[in-house]
C-alpha cells in the first residue's frame, strides 16, 4: 500500500507542476499566473475541488510517470465565490500552450454539464494557443462539444469568460457565445485571425493589442463586456458581477438590505436640464436613485450613447438601461442597438427586473446607419423589450420621440408602468422637425419668417411636447417630481414581484440577428 500511495503522490505532484518551473516562470515573465495560482486567487480560501485530475490522452502504460502533458493543459472542477457554488476551468498555458485536444474539451465538458445539471454558474478562465493541430480534427470536435453546451446552457445558467491571455480562431467562439466576456490589459487577445495571417493575406500590418487586444473589443468591436487593468482587478469585477445575478434561471437574483442613495436626490430637480439641446450626464440620475449610489455598468465603453448595468433598489437587483445624453445625444443607432437588446434579454433570461430611462431624440440619421442595417438592429430592441416577461418599469426622463419613444420600452411595447418628469416631450419628432413639415408654407411666406418659426416651434412645444398628451391616454402612468423617482420606482417594482406572464406556446421566436 506504501509503495502505491507513493506512486500516487508522485503523478498528482506532476501534474500539479503543470509545465514545469520553467515555464512558470515565463508565464510570471509576461504578467501572468498558471491556471491554479488563477483558481486559489479568484475562488474562496480552500473550496475547490479538481474533477479529472489525472485525465490524460494515450496513456499505453499506467505503470510509468511518464505524463507528456499534465492535465491536459487545462484546471477544471468546482468552488466557492463569496460562498456560492460555481463550476470553473482554468487553461494551463505552460502545458503545451493551453492548446485544446480531445481530452482537454472533454474535461470543460464534463464541468459544463455539472453545472447545467446543479444550476450552478460556469466561469472559463481561458489562456490558450488555439486548437492542438496534432490532434487534428478531434481538437476541432472537441470545440464543436463546447459550443453546443454554451448555446444549450444559455439562458439556463449564467456563463462568464475570463480572456487572461491569447484567444484564436475556433477558440474565440465559445467567449462569443457566453453571456459576459472580461479581457484584461496587455494579456488577453481575441482575433479569428492573428496579425501574421492577415499580413500574408491582405497586407495589412497590425500588432496583436491592436487587432484583438482588451482596449478594442471593449470599445470598438463590443466583444467584450469587462475591461481590467490586472487579472486582480478583473477576479473582483466577476465577484461583483455575479452578486446580481441568481445561479439559475429558476432562481430570483440574490437580495441584499436595502440602502439610500448616498447622493441627494435633491439634486434631481436640476440634473436635467430644461433645454432640450443641453447635454448632461444619465449615469449621474441613476446613482441618485439606486441603492448606495452603486451602479455597475456593462459595456461601458462600447456604444456610450447608451447606458446599460446592475444596480439595486430598495435591496432588489435590476437591470438599467437608459440613454446617454452626453455622447450623440442620446440617439439609438447600430451599436447600441445590440447593446440594449443582448442586455435586456439577458435580464429577462434570469428574471431580472428592468429599469429603463428614456430620454432619446431619435435613430442616429446618416447613410452609414442605413447602410449598416439600422432597421434590422433597431428591431433588435423592439423584440427583446416586447419578449421579455420580468417586471418592467421605464422613466421619462425629457425627449422621447418617434419610434424611438416606442423602443425604449413604452407601454405598447410591454412597460408595466411607465412614469414621466415634467421635463418629458413625448412626440412624434422633435418640435424643430415637427414644425418644418406641418407648417413650411406658413412659415415660408410670413413676413419674418424666422420669427414665425420660433413662434410655431414655441407653440407645439406648449401643446404637444409635454407628458400630459401621453398621459391623457393613459400611456404614462403619472408625472412624477423628479425627487419621488426612487419612491415610485420601489412601489412600482414591490407590486409586480408576482407577476405572470402566459405567452403564445412556440418552440422559439425568430430573433432580427
Amino acid at each position: 500500500m506504501e509503495e502505491k500511495l507513493d506512486f500516487l503522490q508522485k503523478r498528482r505532484n506532476i501534474i500539479l507542476q503543470g509545465g514545469g518551473a520553467k515555464r512558470v516562470e515565463a508565464q510570471h515573465k509576461k504578467g501572468k499566473q498558471t491556471a491554479r495560482e488563477r483558481l486559489e486567487q479568484f475562488l474562496d480560501p480552500g473550496s475547490f475541488v479538481e474533477v479529472g485530475t489525472f485525465v490524460q490522452s494515450e496513456l499505453e502504460d499506467a505503470s510509468t510517470l511518464d505524463i507528456p502533458l499534465p492535465g491536459e493543459g487545462v484546471v477544471t472542477g468546482y468552488g466557492n465565490l463569496d460562498g456560492r457554488l460555481v463550476y470553473v476551468f482554468a487553461q494551463d498555458f505552460t502545458v503545451s500552450g493551453g492548446s485544446l485536444g480531445e481530452k482537454h474539451a472533454a474535461k470543460i465538458c464534463r464541468v459544463m454539464d455539472l453545472a447545467a445539471q446543479n444550476g450552478a454558474p460556469f466561469i472559463g478562465i481561458n489562456d490558450s494557443g488555439g486548437a492542438r493541430i496534432q490532434e487534428g480534427v478531434m481538437s476541432l470536435d472537441g470545440y464543436g462539444n463546447i459550443f453546443f453546451r454554451n448555446t444549450v446552457n444559455s439562458g439556463v445558467i449564467p456563463q462568464i469568460s475570463v480572456m487572461m491571455g491569447p484567444s484564436a480562431g475556433g477558440a474565440v467562439y465559445s467567449p462569443a457565445l457566453t453571456d459576459f466576456v472580461f479581457m484584461v490589459d496587455d494579456t488577453s487577445y481575441m482575433f479569428i485571425t492573428g496579425p501574421q495571417v492577415i499580413k500574408a493575406v491582405t497586407g495589412e500590418e497590425v500588432s496583436a493589442e491592436k487587432l484583438g487586444g482588451a482596449v478594442t473589443h471593449n470599445q470598438t468591436s463590443g466583444v467584450a463586456h469587462f475591461r481590467a487593468k490586472d487579472e486582480k482587478e478583473c477576479f473582483q469585477l466577476i465577484k461583483k458581477l455575479l452578486s446580481y445575478l441568481p445561479s439559475n434561471n429558476l432562481n430570483d437574483p440574490p437580495a441584499a438590505s436595502p440602502a439610500e442613495p448616498t447622493l441627494p436626490a435633491e439634486d434631481l430637480a436640476n440634473l436635467v436640464p430644461a433645454d432640450p439641446n443641453k447635454a448632461y450626464d444619465v449615469v449621474e440620475v441613476i446613482k441618485r436613485i439606486v441603492d448606495d449610489s452603486d451602479f455597475f455598468q456593462v459595456h461601458e465603453q462600447y456604444a456610450r450613447n447608451a447606458v446599460v448595468g446592475f444596480a439595486r433598489i430598495a435591496g432588489q437587483a435590476v437591470g438599467i438601461i437608459a440613454n446617454q445624453a452626453n455622447y450623440l445625444a442620446g440617439c439609438l443607432d447600430i451599436d447600441c442597438s445590440d447593446k440594449i437588446s443582448r442586455f435586456v434579454r439577458f435580464c429577462d433570461c434570469f428574471n431580472i427586473p428592468l429599469v429603463t430611462f428614456v430620454d432619446v431624440p431619435g435613430y442616429l440619421p446618416g447613410v452609414h446607419q442605413e447602410y449598416g442595417g439600422i432597421i434590422r438592429h433597431g428591431a433588435k430592441i423592439l423584440y427583446a423589450y416586447s419578449e421579455a416577461t420580468v417586471p418592467q418599469v421605464s422613466v421619462i426622463l425629457r425627449k422621447a420621440y418617434g419610434g424611438a419613444y416606442i423602443a425604449m420600452n413604452a407601454r405598447s411595447l410591454g412597460a408595466d408602468f411607465v412614469f414621466a418628469w415634467p421635463t418629458a416631450e413625448i412626440a412624434v419628432m422633435g418640435p424643430e422637425g415637427a414644425i418644418n413639415i406641418i407648417n413650411r408654407r406658413e412659415i415660408e411666406k410670413a413676413e419674418n419668417p424666422e420669427k414665425e418659426r420660433k413662434e410655431r416651434v414655441s407653440e407645439y412645444r406648449r401643446k404637444f411636447a409635454n407628458p400630459y398628451v401621453a398621459a391623457s391616454r393613459g400611456w404614462v402612468d403619472d408625472v412624477i417630481h423628479p425627487v419621488d423617482t426612487r419612491r415610485h420606482l420601489i412601489r412600482a417594482l414591490d407590486s409586480l414581484k408576482n407577476k405572470f406572464e402566459d405567452r403564445p406556446r412556440k418552440k422559439h421566436g425568430n430573433f432580427p440577428v
